[in-house]
């Protein structure tokens, strides 16, 4: 099989804003990024992704870019980031950014010539329509909705059309139809690699092309979501072969795409197969919601569907095992924190070593999230003012349309979901701000942050933080190694609601992997193997009588067995 430099990697991401503050203004950016990369190390990471930092007005958070050359003021200058590739490649630990193709802000350059007129050369680098006329009445091209809420469209007056933007008003949809918008992202590509990047994790990758403009018919809404508008159609993989022959191969790039749109599993090996000659990796969601998230108001009704959460992680493990390669990550800055979402708030240390375990000694390339490592959970948001995400104010709004007399119940809601749960300020130690920064910080500082924080935790040695050094140590440097990247994966007692269970094999090696789900006991039988010994365990004994292990809640333990024949 192909082995490739980041498939030994253990990768980190990184939310540039809230991650920390170097220069005091309540702010974070590259330098403070820079200042942590010895934690980084320590902690056993050799791969980094950062979020975007380019040029932008803000209203999502850096995905809407205003300047793909230079850098957001309140993040730094150019010379920052390239002291801190300097210094990440000195350390061995490789680097990649967030690569947006699919739209730019509505303060670019090209979109402000794009709106000047209907003939002004650079109107063809967005996707502008006349409309149509119902009534005597101009209304949208389509009835299609946005992904933030509302029309996919948004009417220009200054030439008297629509623009398509599957995300906020203020993100105008890329033409990729147009080869000068194409050679144009290869330029920008090239850009950044020659200055010293990685690869990319690259933005929205399924959303590059667009379905014929016509209305969904029988829709309940008035502007119905339909991901096969614009999700995962064919011309996106030409685009794609051609940015991999152009840009990604010469450059021997990391390229991780972001393919929401409920992506299949065919569609996905066409994305990031081994022969597909498009990416390295695709991200995909499937797991992230394997509970009642979407029927419950009160976080401490959040109940795990694990037979659901088992199935989803095999059939990816499944289909990539011989033909492609998976990233292996709990969240990102787009999904409610971990510990919040399938963690257990009365087990918080067991539960979150467990869920360590769990996934990141399956095949694949792991992405923690920053904060993931310590634990940190979701804001407790008491006001819609709170939310700086566009998507949760947008959901608050469509939550409090269905019940108008009953606001607490939308913010419940919005909270329970809200994408600034994972962009809250990382917490380093106890001191104020959460050591973050020295002034008062212009993001969200969760108050548990004296409880839960990096300072405290390095000096445990039971610590989640600890836990999960070790499971980094062996990925990348135990005796385990090469099973752990390169081993098959295979799932036992599937329909088991209570105790996941799998086994990784490489040549004469075997680990099994016990991970119970259960604030009960669990018993599992283990009369088909002879035990070598313990590899790693969030408990400090085991219970083992005759070949019957007692679980307690949530006990992870890894064994190196030997299968009795």
């Amino acid at each position: 099989m192909q082995k490739k430099w980041w498939m030994e990697s253990v990768g980190y991401q990184i939310y540039p804003k809230t991650f920390y503050d170097s220069n005091h203004d309540g702010f974070g950016d590259i330098l403070g990024i820079y200042e942590k990369l010895e934690y980084l190390n320590d902690l056993g990471v050799n791969l980094i992704w950062i979020c975007p930092f380019y040029d932008s007005p803000m209203d999502d958070n850096g995905y809407d870019v205003r300047d793909f050359f230079k850098v957001y003021e309140s993040f730094g200058k150019l010379e920052d980031v390239k002291k801190l590739l300097d210094r990440a490649h000195e350390l061995g630990i490789k680097v990649i950014m967030d690569f947006v193709l699919n739209h730019t802000s509505d303060e670019h350059p090209w979109f402000i010539e794009s709106r000047k007129s209907k003939d002004n050369p650079y109107r063809d680098y967005y996707i502008w329509h006349d409309g149509k006329v119902i009534n005597d009445k101009k209304v949208e091209p389509t009835n299609w909705g946005s992904f933030f809420g509302g029309s996919c469209w948004n009417y220009d007056e200054l030439t008297d059309s629509y623009y398509m933007k599957i995300f906020s008003n203020k993100m105008p949809d890329l033409n990729w139809k147009n080869p000068k918008v194409q050679q144009e992202i290869v330029d920008v590509g090239k850009w950044w690699l020659d200055f010293g990047m990685d690869g990319f994790r690259i933005d929205a990758v399924s959303h590059l092309d667009r379905d014929s403009f016509v209305d969904i018919k029988n829709a309940k809404d008035k502007y119905p979501l339909d991901w096969h508008k614009f999700s995962n159609l064919p011309k996106v993989h030409d685009y794609l072969k051609m940015l991999n022959k152009s840009l990604f191969t010469t450059n021997d790039a990391l390229t991780i795409g972001e393919v929401g749109g409920q992506a299949t599993i065919k569609e996905a090996i066409k994305y990031a197969g081994f022969n597909s000659n498009e990416l390295s990796m695709v991200f995909n969601f499937d797991h992230n919601w394997c509970n009642n998230l979407f029927d419950i108001t009160n976080p401490k009704k959040l109940k795990t569907n694990v037979v659901d959460l088992k199935k989803t992680f095999n059939k990816w493990q499944h289909a990539f095992k011989d033909n492609g390669w998976v990233p292996l990550n709990w969240l990102n800055h787009d999904q409610p924190r971990l510990m919040s979402q399938y963690g257990d708030y009365k087990f918080p240390l067991q539960s979150g070593k467990m869920l360590a375990t769990a996934l990141y000694l399956m095949r694949g390339t792991p992405f923690i999230y920053q904060g993931e490592e310590i634990g940190m959970t979701n804001y407790p948001f008491e006001d819609v003012n709170d939310f700086d995400d566009i998507s949760s104010r947008a959901t608050y709004t469509y939550e409090l349309e269905k019940t108008p007399d009953d606001p607490v119940r939308a913010l419940k809601v919005a909270s329970l979901r809200s994408r600034d749960n994972a962009r809250t300020a990382m917490q380093w130690n106890k001191e104020e701000f959460a050591g973050f920064s020295d002034e008062n910080p212009k993001v969200l500082v969760n108050r548990n942050y004296k409880k839960i924080n990096v300072e405290t935790q390095l000096n445990d040695q039971k610590s989640l933080l600890n836990h999960y050094k070790k499971i980094i140590h062996l990925r990348r440097f135990s005796e385990f190694k090469d099973l752990i990247v390169y081993g098959s994966y295979e799932q036992i007692d599937i329909e088991n609601e209570y105790i996941y269970v799998y086994k990784r094999i490489y040549e004469h090696q075997t680990l099994l992997v016990i991970n119970s789900f259960s604030r009960k006991k669990q018993v599992y039988q283990l009369n088909h193997y002879d035990i070598k010994n313990i590899v790693i365990s969030n408990y400090d004994k085991q219970k083992i009588k005759n070949q019957e292990l007692t679980l307690r809640p949530f006990e992870s333990i890894v064994f190196e067995v030997k299968e009795k024949l």
